[in-house]
């Protein structure tokens, strides 16, 4: 048990997992790291909602892994990666933590179990048990719009107690709660939104950073938008997110990381937008919307770069 660690902080990117004709794209995740590496980002997590995690097997989830840190290195950046990981047994979780016990991974997030709906007693016995039973530090992941469990707040500061548990990426859509939350948590607990569309209120009210998926696109001006509100300028950071906030709205306007997914494709960032099933591509009119997003970008950094070159 790694206790040692900072508890996550900033704009961490849930990383998309690249295919190309049904297999993991290892070309296209190299070139992913590589972009990433370069840009403001405070951490990396495998395997979760947006890297489509419940779809990938367990071969696949540890060359993921190790993938990543090899790339990292190649990069010379020195990132925290974390792993996603989730499910109803705890048993079996307990399992596959001491099986993973070894990967080039620096923590894991784990989301409440889904389907079962557990009583509050039951989901902190549940994350203690893994807590106890993990080599890295824990950030817990509450979103019941997907569990149909909401992880309370009374539950929430009895686990963050525990010393391998570090933090909370939170999606329980309830204000009350998280202001609740971030005024009660112990010293060292982080809450991280996980919000896209919340993300400049989440900041502004105290989150210690944010887990975006969004963050793949103008991963620079996301990182501003924080870094403003720690600067104490509010009003700059309000015209960056002003300018930013259709972005989530159009990448979660069909099942995420679809629309995602198209976006990186049509930036050569990736090879292929392949899902897979459940999860089909975006629609015609999406695609559209999307690329028009996309070029007013394009012409948006074409026009800064023409206006920082030297006249002449």
């Amino acid at each position: 048990m790694d206790t040692d660690s900072e508890p996550p902080s900033g704009l961490w990117l849930p990383l998309i997992t690249p295919f190309r004709d049904g297999a993991l794209d290892a070309a296209s995740l190299r070139r992913l790291i590589r972009c990433y590496a370069r840009q403001p980002i405070d951490g990396l997590i495998l395997a979760a909602t947006t890297g489509e995690g419940l779809a990938l097997d367990d071969n696949e989830i540890e060359q993921l892994a190790m993938l990543t840190a090899e790339a990292l290195a190649e990069a010379g950046r020195a990132l925290p990666v974390w792993l996603g990981l989730s499910g109803s047994d705890t048993r079996k979780l307990v399992r596959t933590l001491a099986r993973i016990a070894n990967w080039p991974v620096d923590g894991y997030l784990i989301a409440c179990p889904y389907y079962t709906r557990p009583s509050q007693d039951g989901l902190v016995l549940h994350f203690e048990a893994l807590a106890e039973a993990a080599a890295r530090p824990i950030m817990l992941y509450n979103i019941p719009a997907r569990t149909c469990v909401n992880l309370g707040n009374n539950a929430l500061l009895r686990l963050a107690e525990h010393p391998n548990i570090v933090g909370l990426k939170d999606c329980c859509a309830e204000l009350r709660q998280t202001n609740d939350l971030l005024r009660l948590r112990p010293p060292g607990f982080s809450v991280l939104s996980g919000e896209d569309g919340l993300f400049y209120g989440a900041q502004v009210r105290g989150c210690d950073g944010a887990v975006l998926a969004s963050a793949h696109l103008e991963t620079g001006a996301f990182a501003a938008v924080r870094q403003r509100i720690l600067d104490g300028d509010r009003l700059g950071a309000s015209l960056e997110w002003h300018r930013l906030a259709d972005l989530p709205r159009l990448l979660f306007a069909e099942p995420s990381p679809a629309p995602l997914k198209y976006c990186l494709w049509r930036q050569g960032l990736i090879d292929s937008p392949e899902l897979r099933l459940p999860m089909t591509g975006v629609s015609p009119a999406l695609a559209t919307a999307l690329d028009v997003r996309l070029s007013a970008v394009k012409s948006a950094t074409y026009a800064d770069r023409e206006r920082r070159l030297p006249a002449g």
